[in-house]
């Protein structure tokens, strides 16, 4: 039986249904602006490279802002069990607007890549203390009936950002602004309503847990740990995986972890990751195949506008909309579950179902090439998508179950952390696979076809085009065969500017867009073979009962963190004797 010294409850108990409505407001106020930002950003971020003129560094602008918004998690989650949601909830909307107009001015990659590196910050707070917050007032058995209404901000989000993300990348200029930085500054009057609605209606009372410090130090030693890593992860294929740099930021991740540790152990129970909550077998299980998950998720989705816009010339906003059957798929996948555990109060057969069929996906997804039907591409997406559904939210109902409720925001941060360590991992990974291979197999292509009597054809007229970049690239060619050189330097100047393959002469696009299907394939082969990793989690994961209202799960002691047989809590009446 839980002491009474540690009974803890949830606010919801004491609340109306309105009152809990007013709440959720607030939380989808802020989840709609990071969820935005997501969607449009994603749809108008081959624009704003080609624009800037490093399409290839594209990397470094989805790392920076993922790096960020990851190390501040476990931070958010933890202030927020100390001092409240609310004004940290505040402080993250805040950084995210300010940091919106930064990227809005940005005028490299280079400079974007550290304006969303700011923005990231408050980023790390909006899902994180939303997903808190609600864990905090609504038991997770109750929790899914809720779903719905945060599903509706993902619908929204993901309609209106790939229609605004098309419409400001497709505009000149607007309102004498360049038209992709209205991408970021469409954030400001979003957040600023947000900011407003939040500072009204997230008024409840939080059980707080009592602390004397912050961990500081811990969080460095996260930064210290995470940065580098993530920096070799992208940098990797340039520097070499084994040079002087990339053993440079191996060494300063490994001594961090280490620092990260030592600090956590002195910390205690009020380190930002009390070390305690690793002696939970079904909690560690979780975080594994939350790193796994976050990797299969943002590495393997991003790939996929790359898809719709490179190889199949989609706009920005159609192919914003080409992304609508995963998306959909999604939702589904999150209500059917959400639904089912809340009648049944059981949840591991649908990681268990989401992570086969995202397998499943991922492995038919390498296979498509120039000439695959949309019709199928958008299918496979939509599955995609369902598996996905199938996992993200029955993880993290499971991660908040595991843990005592006092270690509400840390279960949080701590599963959000490291789901987005696995994503950061993930995009910086398979976008390396995807730039190392490209144009060595640009180049193989091109070759090939440079005997082929229509490609001749098409490099002439491309040399006498009136577009200047076409003409330069046809020139190029033509200097290349003629001195025997290699086709690299061509495939080089497309990966800058991927733009100009749309007004090239088709003959003479088609083998740089083969080349760049077949790297897109190792890709998601890799991704279908990370996300087995997923099935093998999910199945071997154990399953503990869904609190209804203030006990713990059978099974767990709040105390140690532990998972120790033991007999079920104390029904609230005394039982009939026979």
């Amino acid at each position: 039986m839980t002491d009474t010294a540690d009974a803890e409850y949830f606010p919801s108990q004491g609340m109306t249904h309105r009152q809990i409505l007013a709440i959720l407001a607030g939380l989808m106020a802020g989840m709609f602006l990071a969820a935005l930002d997501q969607t449009i950003v994603s749809t108008a971020i081959r624009t704003i490279a080609d624009d800037l003129h490093g399409y290839d560094l594209q990397a470094w602008v989805t790392t920076a802002y993922l790096v960020t918004s990851t190390i501040v998690t476990p931070l958010y989650g933890k202030m927020s069990d100390l001092y409240g949601r609310k004004p940290f909830f505040l402080a993250a909307i805040t950084i995210f607007i300010i940091g919106s107009a930064l990227c809005a001015s940005a005028t490299s990659m280079y400079q974007l890549a550290g304006y969303r590196a700011f923005q990231g910050i408050g980023a790390g707070g909006l899902f994180t203390l939303a997903l808190t917050t609600i864990g905090d007032i609504v038991p997770p058995r109750e929790r899914a009936k809720y779903q719905g209404y945060f599903l509706a901000v993902f619908g929204t989000s993901s309609v209106l950002g790939p229609v605004l993300g098309g419409l400001f990348a497709g505009a000149d200029s607007i309102l004498g602004v360049s038209g992709w930085r209205w991408v970021f500054l469409v954030n400001v009057p979003i957040g600023i309503i947000a900011l407003a609605l939040v500072y009204k209606v997230l008024n409840y009372d939080q059980h707080k847990v009592t602390g004397h410090r912050t961990d500081y130090w811990g969080a460095v030693a996260v930064a210290v740990t995470v940065a580098p890593l993530l920096i070799v992860a992208e940098q990797g294929r340039d520097w070499g995986w084994l040079s002087g740099r990339s053993w440079a930021c191996y060494v300063i991740g490994a001594v961090g972890l280490i620092a990260f540790i030592l600090i956590e152990r002195a910390m205690g129970e009020e380190a930002i990751i009390p070390l305690r909550i690793f002696k939970n077998r079904v909690f560690t299980q979780g975080i594994l195949v939350s790193v796994v998950v976050g990797a299969v998720m943002f590495g393997g989705i991003s790939m996929l506008p790359q898809y719709f816009q490179v190889l199949r010339g989609s706009s920005p906003m159609v192919a914003g909309l080409q992304m609508l059957p995963m998306v959909l798929g999604l939702m589904i996948g999150s209500i059917v579950s959400g639904q089912l555990i809340s009648r049944t109060g059981r949840y591991k057969v649908y990681p268990i179902i989401g992570s086969v069929i995202l397998t499943v996906a991922a492995f038919v997804l390498h296979y498509i090439g120039t000439d695959t039907p949309m019709w199928l591409v958008m299918l496979v997406a939509g599955f995609l998508g369902f598996g996905l559904g199938n996992l993200m939210q029955p993880l993290m109902l499971a991660m908040q179950n595991v843990l005592p409720l006092r270690d509400m925001g840390m279960a949080t941060g701590t599963a959000t952390f490291f789901r987005q360590i696995g994503g950061t991992l993930g995009v910086a990974v398979f976008f390396s696979m995807l730039f190392s291979t490209m144009g060595p197999n640009i180049a193989d292509h091109m070759k090939s076809a440079s005997h082929d009597p229509q490609f001749q054809v098409a490099v002439a007229q491309a040399a006498q085009s009136h577009d200047p970049e076409v003409a330069a690239f046809g020139k190029s060619l033509i200097a290349a065969s003629q001195g025997g050189a290699s086709h690299a330097a061509g495939a080089s100047s497309v990966m800058k500017d991927t733009a100009v393959l749309e007004r090239m002469p088709a003959d003479l696009a088609r083998p740089i867009k083969d080349g760049f299907a077949e790297s897109m394939d190792r890709v998601f082969l890799a991704v279908s073979i990370l996300s087995l990793l997923a099935i093998v989690g999910t199945v071997t994961w154990a399953e503990l009962p869904l609190r209804t209202g203030g006990a713990e799960p059978d099974g767990a002691e709040p105390g140690d963190g532990e998972v120790v047989e033991g007999p079920d809590p104390e029904p609230d009446t005394e039982p009939s004797k026979a």
